[in-house]
């Protein structure tokens, strides 16, 4: 098992994806300032949001200690896949760290994520599912997360439990128990790059994260799970629609079957044509 040192550790990158959701990325933003370990910048992927969305930002780079780059693409339908790789494209550091715009953190989320970073694998970290009430109540405040006693969890409270000494050992364990989550997940870089990122001709909900993780196995690139650690509790909201899911399985049938390793139009496209928007903090 690689050793994870916590001296030498990489420069990381946090990237979150939003749409039409501003009071949860306020509260989102609010609990990165608890964070034990800060990222090196904040990338901010908004799908088409409207001024409330740009007001939260905006108030989050005033007073950031660390650089904040937002970065919009219109909204046509759901394109997460393609949100993800302008934030791919717009990173500065050699480690990226994904969530959505609906996760709120532990403390300590991105410190275990960082000190788990190991060449050679991914990451897939925890989240932790929420009720409509306790997603109204966390939202107004946002540092009083559930913990273990948290009778409304049932048995999610065991994704709750937080210890570093274990997470390093049960890295493998966690796979066979924790699905693939493109809202809670870490990845090299050049990891990335290589496989030409999310595959774009995935649009609608579903398989764009697993066709991604598939791509980077063919690669040799290694899963491990963040048990005990990279804790993230998920807001409560409606389903998204399931209207492209068996042509977006299909995708990612073929991926696997075919042992594809890169897919035809993903981030070299924004990286080549610079066609990221970026407001940077100066």
């Amino acid at each position: 098992m690689p050793a994870h040192p916590l001296t030498n550790l990489p420069t990381l990158t946090l990237a979150i994806t939003t749409h039409e959701r501003p009071e949860a990325l306020a509260a989102i933003l609010k609990s990165l300032r608890s964070q034990s370990y800060a990222p090196s910048e904040v990338l901010i992927a908004d799908d088409g949001s409207g001024a409330a969305t740009t007001e939260v930002i905006a108030a989050f780079k005033s007073q950031s200690p660390y650089p904040v780059k937002y970065l919009r693409q219109e909204h046509q339908g759901f394109r997460v896949a393609r949100l993800r790789n302008l934030a791919i494209a717009a990173a500065s550091f050699d480690y990226l760290l994904l969530i959505d715009g609906d996760m709120l953190l532990h403390q300590e989320f991105i410190a275990d994520h960082i000190k788990m970073a190991c060449h050679g694998y991914y990451t897939q970290g925890l989240r932790v599912q929420l009720s409509s009430q306790r997603t109204t109540s966390l939202i107004k405040e946002p540092t009083k997360l559930p913990n273990f006693f948290d009778r409304n969890l049932g048995l999610r409270r065991l994704h709750t439990l937080h210890c570093a000494t274990l997470q390093p050992l049960l890295r493998y364990i966690g796979n066979k128990l924790i699905a693939i989550k493109s809202c809670n997940q870490a990845f090299w870089r050049e990891d990335l790059l290589k496989i030409n990122g999310f595959n774009e001709l995935i649009e609608g909900w579903g398989a764009e994260d697993k066709e991604l993780c598939a791509r980077l196995e063919h690669s040799g690139i290694r899963r491990q799970t963040l048990l005990g650690g990279g804790i993230a509790f998920h807001l409560h909201h409606p389903p998204a629609e399931r209207i492209r899911r068996k042509e977006n399985e299909a995708i990612f049938q073929l991926t696997v079957l075919n042992k594809i390793l890169r897919c035809e139009q993903g981030v070299q496209a924004h990286i080549e044509a610079l066609h990221v928007k970026i407001t940077a903090q100066e």
